[in-house]
């Protein structure tokens, strides 16, 4: 029985750039090209209808503007700067609207924000663009978020944006498709080695945490280098020369998360790291990570990421492309 494509909505929000529009479209028409299907068609909105200014002069033409009676499979938010439009709240009512009867909803770059001020993020793990982390702290304290390149989780996607726009659309066709379509769009692309959700987005100097506080910079360069013993919230703020209550101020300011809760989360995504790129045993991976037991460290996994070590490395190896 051959399936209807995937109906997509883009919402393109200036300011708008060529590469933060491209990656989703170029991955759309080369998803469709490669596999010889109809897999997806997309239409491109706009706030008002009008086409959408790109960087460098270029525009982007839409298709209509977005209302509240849009129905799709997948919709996606994009932007790249936080941008008032016009009637912007009656803009987010509908987005909110949208959003709430769609099975798929995503935000690249500040269309993360977007969808976060229209509340359809509650609940959800959420990746930012760092420029966003700290109003996003501020003012959704029900989103969890994450400094990792993309998110996904349930029906709610999110992405970082820049390069990492292309890792996300990847992964998102590969789980309707199939990691060999991903493997060829990459290809065609020229993407090279795909990048997984759970990798760390690249902080830039002029805005990254530990930049703004010193402090906070050596509170994380000790917990990357001790993974395996571990160290406790007060002997971390001790090493740092600040009390308890103090680095956990800092830690909610600029992660958006409590200094445990982070250590945790930096302990998984190495456990992550090594179960797909090492062949160490299980029990070997959550010494390493500074577990105490494999069966307490199959449990986070799994609270984390949804599968146990062990599907974890399954479901790699069996996504590997095959060779040729």
């Amino acid at each position: 029985m051959t399936r209807a494509p995937l109906q997509v909505a883009i919402v393109a929000l200036p300011p708008l750039s060529m590469s933060g529009l491209g990656p989703i479209v170029d991955s759309l028409a080369l998803a469709n090209e490669i596999d010889g299907r109809l897999l997806y068609e997309w239409r491109v909105y706009t706030h008002d209808g009008r086409a959408v200014p790109l960087a460098g002069g270029a525009h982007c033409p839409a298709h209509a503007a977005f209302h509240d009676d849009i129905r799709c499979d997948w919709l996606i938010v994009v932007s790249e700067r936080d941008r008032p439009v016009a009637d912007q709240a009656r803009f987010l009512a509908r987005l909110a609207d949208v959003a709430s009867v769609t099975p798929c909803v995503s935000g690249i770059h500040h269309g993360v924000w977007w969808l976060a001020m229209a509340g359809r993020l509650a609940g959800y793990r959420v990746a930012a663009h760092s420029d966003l982390h700290r109003s996003l702290a501020a003012r959704c304290a029900d989103i969890e978020l994450t400094q990792h390149l993309f998110e996904i989780d349930r029906e709610r996607a999110t992405c970082a944006g820049g390069q990492a726009s292309i890792d996300f659309m990847l992964a998102m066709i590969a789980r309707e498709h199939g990691q060999d379509l991903a493997e060829r769009i990459a290809d065609a692309l020229g993407a090279g080695t795909l990048r997984a959700g759970g990798e760390r987005q690249r902080m830039p100097s002029s805005s990254a945490p530990g930049e703004r506080d010193p402090r906070l910079n050596d509170a994380l360069q000790l917990m990357a280098a001790n993974l395996e013993e571990l160290l406790a919230t007060d002997d971390i703020a001790g090493l740092v020369g600040i009390s308890r209550r103090q680095l956990e101020r800092l830690f909610r300011q600029y992660l958006g998360a409590m200094p445990s809760k982070y250590y945790l989360e930096l302990r998984l995504v190495e456990a992550r790291t090594q179960l797909q790129r090492t062949s160490q045993s299980i029990v070997q991976i959550s010494l390493a990570c500074g577990f105490a037991s494999a069966a307490h460290f199959s449990n986070a996994y799994r609270d984390r990421f949804g599968v146990t070590p062990r599907e974890e490395r399954r479901n790699f190896i069996e996504n590997l492309p095959a060779r040729r």
